[in-house]
């Protein structure tokens, strides 16, 4: 196909959209704009405006970034011993693939970055340790994108050195020579060498056609900060007069983080520099106004302040890298060659900067090993001159490649672990799905199915038994409508920082925080083994396909077959009894579910009669009372007070126990609410310990009967099946009351759909869940 490129046969239209999108381009690309060098007495000036930002090293701007991107959800309690933390900025949010740690892993990862500011951090390497499929790779790769992200911002900004040498305060007497170029001092020496019979003064030299340059710009190689450059004795007292007395300030002089500020040197090049020309001019002020400060702009793709390594990389054959050009101008300026040696290596690039290797094996194996020296000492040997190397360093290892190290015992203390089990974290588990299928497939799940795929895979990495859980729950049989026996599903509730409610208070009590840190320490065991974070994808990949419909919802019994029909290996991950455990529970829960939804709570008449009742226990049989607290007026009678114990106990409950309950409302009553609680304390009746116990039990047995009445009812059952239809307006006033009162609160309470909602009541009465758990 040939295109017309004929201007006037252009249309109009096209030329105007053209002209549009450069202008669009033109306003909105800002990348150029970026900060230039300023001066030395601009940078003290910006040290002395914000000395918290401008005196950061790697390993505090590092934590400053994570503190700028994690927030705190729920701070740690007695009980919890572990914080909630929000760490979607970080490793979620603009992400091409998103990484979602779970609780335990970032609170380890949070605990590890707070080390950060502890102190001097180089002689430390991180190997984040994990399992096939768990997510290492993302995670390192979204946390150096943020942290490049973060450099380049004007918050996350640091500076470095860069000389600017003024030529014509500094040249020599040949000043043609500061013109040369390398090719052309070449030609010139050939030439001057094979002149034969003429003596080398009067060779002739080859002129540089050109302006002569009036500044050299010279960078740090190494990337310091320009405070540096200033001689260590007078760091101090510079620090003492540019920055007032206030909290940093004491931080600055005492505390280990900022020890690198007095101590540190700057690079063999700044050194030669600052002292040739302090020896040159001998001003320091002139020298001071040769230094610069420039920001200090990270660039992974270019190696610049990141360098990330595969163990595919081949190393490179010579890691000295030279600029001969910049070598010659410099050599001509001071005119000796042996005063200022630019010369460096590729760690350079990344000192103040972050170091990582992507697993530890092929080449990759050469490069930690080569780190041995550089992290245990700090400097890095380039021909004759020393090169200091103070970075983040990072790497990702599998279990199998920790023997590649072994022959190195000396470099296990170096190395500071950092486990990435795989998730046990329900609500990060199913964010994963939603992330690789999209958030629409919930809407294709009864809700808790969903959450129950997500316990199944990951009971497969908890394992069969917690010596920490035997500890603490000695009867694990009294939960068997919420947990296995096993107590996995429990651990997953810890895992996420809940502590559910139908624990009785006794085990509540016993959950201290010495017992909850045993839970914890006994967690980083798990996580190791089971289905990877690949394996699980894969599952819930075949298990939608299969049982997603147009018509209906992926329900729980689907859930179960399909577990339960998995080839052998991945069956026998899952603990023996684990799949009738979880739908024991969700059958449990869903009755729960239905009785609240169908249960009409009428407040007042519920308080009215247990008023009515304290007033009643503390009077004799056959008196007429006028309540303090009602002002009704009735007659105590054992019917009367038959009929509302009876709505407290059971209907099964006999005179025996309804005479004890009387009893020990009327002791509660006279020794603790009246005496204390109304007459001392001013409490209202309804505040009161007793009326607050008694509502509780009154609700409690109201919901227990709620299904009595629909039980064995056909009709109502049809209802439901009709809602919404036409045949639903055939049914029975009464019942089609009920029926959508039912609907309504299970839609607005429990988040279901109207669907969603009508198939699990026909499931609930399908299985016959209340008689299934009458006696409970």
């Amino acid at each position: 196909m040939t295109m017309d490129t004929n201007t006037s046969s252009t249309d109009s239209g096209a030329v105007d959209s053209v002209s549009q999108a450069l202008d669009f381009l033109h306003r909105n690309i800002q990348d150029y704009q970026r900060h230039k060098p300023v001066s030395f007495q601009t940078f003290l000036q910006l040290l002395n405006a914000y000395p918290g930002q401008i005196l950061r090293n790697i390993f505090q701007s590092f934590h400053d970034m994570i503190k700028s991107h994690v927030s705190e959800i729920e701070e740690n309690s007695d009980r919890s011993a572990v914080t909630k933390y929000d760490t979607s900025k970080l490793f979620t949010e603009d992400a091409d693939a998103p990484y979602f740690p779970d609780m335990l892993f970032a609170n380890r990862f949070m605990k590890q970055m707070d080390y950060l500011r502890h102190g001097a951090q180089q002689n430390r390497i991180y190997v984040f340790y994990g399992p096939h499929g768990c997510g290492k790779s993302t995670f390192l790769n979204n946390l150096l994108e943020k942290f490049e992200q973060y450099s380049n911002t004007e918050e996350g900004m640091r500076y470095e050195v860069v000389w600017r040498l003024d030529v014509k305060m500094l040249k020599g007497r040949e000043t043609s020579l500061m013109n040369l170029t390398s090719f052309e001092k070449l030609i010139q020496y050939i030439d001057n060498d094979s002149t034969e019979n003429k003596p080398k003064e009067n060779s002739p030299k080859v002129e540089f056609e050109g302006p002569e340059p009036e500044f050299i710009e010279i960078p740090c190689l190494c990337h310091d900060n320009p405070f540096l450059v200033i001689p260590k004795d007078k760091r101090r007292g510079v620090l003492d007069e540019l920055i007032k007395n206030d909290e940093f300030k004491w931080k600055l002089f005492t505390e280990k983080q900022y020890e690198w500020v007095f101590k540190d040197e700057v690079c063999t090049v700044c050194a030669s520099i600052y002292q040739s020309l302090l020896e040159r001019l001998g001003d320091p002020a002139k020298v001071f106004d040769m230094l610069y400060a420039r920001p200090y702009y990270f660039n992974r793709r270019l190696g610049n302040g990141i360098s990330v390594f595969n163990p595919g990389d081949r190393p490179l054959r010579r890691n000295v890298i030279l600029n001969q050009m910049l070598q010659g101008r410099i050599n001509a300026l001071f005119q000796d060659s042996n005063v200022i040696n630019y010369i460096y290596s590729s760690y350079a690039k990344i000192h103040n900067g972050i170091y990582a290797l992507m697993d530890i094996k092929s080449h990759n194996v050469e490069r930690m090993v080569e780190l041995h020296n550089i992290i245990s000492e700090g400097v890095h040997k380039v021909e004759d001159v020393e090169e200091r190397v103070e970075a983040l360093f990072f790497a990702l290892m599998n279990p199998e490649d920790k023997r590649n190290i072994q022959d190195f015992p000396s470099f296990e203390d170096r190395i500071q672990y950092v486990d990435i089990p795989y998730v046990l974290d329900v609500n990060t588990e199913v964010k994963i799905y939603l992330a690789i299928f999209g958030r629409h497939i919930e809407s294709n799940f009864l809700p808790m199915v969903l959450e129950n795929f997500a316990r199944i895979i990951i009971c497969t990495r908890i394992g069969k038994k917690s010596t920490a859980m035997e500890q603490w729950i000695k009867d694990p049989k009294k939960y068997l409508n919420f947990c296995d026996e096993c107590l996995i599903l429990l651990l997953m509730e810890i895992f996420r920082g809940n502590i559910p409610k139908w624990l009785d208070d006794e085990d509540v009590k016993a959950l201290d925080k010495a017992m909850m840190k045993k839970i914890l320490v006994e967690s980083e065991e798990f996580g190791k083994q089971g289905l990877s974070g690949r394996d699980a994808i894969k599952i819930f990949d075949r298990f939608y396909s299969k049982f997603v419909k147009e018509d209906r919802l992926i329900n729980m019994p689907e859930l179960c077959s399909f577990f339960n029909k998995l080839e052998e290996p991945i069956r026998q991950m899952i603990p023996q009894g684990f799949l009738s455990s979880i739908l024991r529970m969700y059958d449990y829960s869903i009755l729960q579910q239905v009785k609240e939804s169908l249960y009409y709570y009428n407040k007042d008449q519920i308080a009215k009669d247990i008023k009515n009742y304290i007033s009643a226990v503390t009077n004799e049989i056959g008196s007429v009372v006028n309540c303090i607290f009602t002002k009704e007026e009735f007659q105590v009678t054992e019917a009367f007070l038959e009929s509302i114990e009876l709505r407290l106990l059971s209907e099964s409950a006999d005179a025996k126990r309804r005479q004890e309950m009387r009893l020990d409302v009327l002791k509660e009553y006279t020794g603790t609410t009246l005496s204390q609680e109304i007459m001392i304390e001013g409490k209202n009746i309804v505040q009161t310990r007793l009326f607050q116990s008694l509502h509780e039990r009154y609700v409690h047995n109201l919901k227990k009967r709620v299904l009595e009445p629909f039980i064995d009812n056909a009709n109502f059952r049809r209802a439901i099946k009709d809602f919404d239809t036409e045949d639903f307006k055939a049914h029975d006033k009464r019942i089609k009351r009920d029926v959508k009162f039912l609907i309504d609160n299970l839609v607005s309470k429990f988040g279901y759909s109207q669907q969603g909602a009508n198939e699990i009541c026909i499931y609930v009465i399908d299985n016959d869940l209340a008689n299934k758990f009458k006696d409970t």
